[in-house]
């Protein structure tokens, strides 16, 4: 069948989060909230819109994610801004441990999502997944 690549990498995306979502419900979790505490592990101190743009939701959404993240004591943020009006983002270790409980489910889906796959054919497709968002990032940057 002659499918599109794209309408293939939206299909292979959306069964990935059809699976994550599964795979976070039993946790309290959904995909945006591991990956909101994702990003603050790699990067502590991400803004509200910085966090919003990296999981792919708006600013709002993101708000109102970081305040139950807040109250729950995964996420600390300071009460006032310390430059401007940017409220910097960190896990709390309630938040790393969530995390760490979260990751284990996320792996697993992954290693489903892999399993058909040889290791050649594994790194074959990272390394033209890696291509492929290169190429894109390219031809955004020039007229």
């Amino acid at each position: 069948m002659d499918t599109s690549v794209g309408l293939l990498l939206k299909q292979a995306s959306s069964a990935l989060r059809s699976a994550m979502d599964a795979a976070l419900r039993p946790l309290g979790m959904s995909v945006t909230h591991y990956a909101c505490l994702e990003q603050l592990a790699q990067r502590p101190g991400l803004s509200n819109s910085e966090l919003a743009r990296a999981t792919f939701v708006s600013r709002q959404s993101m708000n109102v994610l970081l305040q139950s993240l807040e109250h729950d004591g995964y996420v600390t943020r300071p009460s006032e801004a310390p430059v401007g009006k940017v409220l910097p983002a960190r896990l709390t270790a309630a938040g790393r441990r969530e995390l760490a409980t979260a990751t284990v489910a996320v792996r697993a889906v992954e290693r489903r999502m892999l399993s058909n796959l040889t290791d050649q054919e594994e790194t074959a497709a990272r390394r033209i997944l890696w291509s492929l968002i290169a190429s894109l990032g390219r031809s955004t940057e020039t007229p």
